[in-house]
């Protein structure tokens, strides 16, 4: 696989039971531009939502590092309102779970 970079997608998201409440879900993981990112975190967002609505676990990280978790049931992702770019950690709060430590 050529050198890819690591992005992240912001998909706002908000409580369907009370649209006051509102949230930023992140994903993270290789991809050769934004659009690409975007695709990747819906399709495991997808995959995810799919297994827990069939009562299955979430699927884990792909070889390219995206996964989805911590799904919230009865909250809506705003999918049109999501942005896509190149992952900043500015806390150094995470690390990626590939690189050596």
């Amino acid at each position: 696989m050529p050198n890819r970079e690591f992005y992240e997608v912001d998909v706002p998201i908000h409580d369907t039971a009370n649209p006051n409440r509102r949230g930023l879900h992140v994903f993270t993981g290789e991809a050769d531009s934004p659009a690409e990112a975007l695709r990747r975190a819906h399709e495991v967002h997808d995959a995810a939502l799919a297994a827990h609505m069939a009562g299955l676990k979430a699927p884990g990280k792909e070889p390219d590092s995206w996964g989805a978790s911590g799904l919230r049931p009865g909250w809506q992702m705003e999918w049109t309102a999501a942005k896509a770019g190149p992952w900043h950690n500015p806390l150094n709060c995470t690390t990626r779970s590939d690189l050596p430590l």
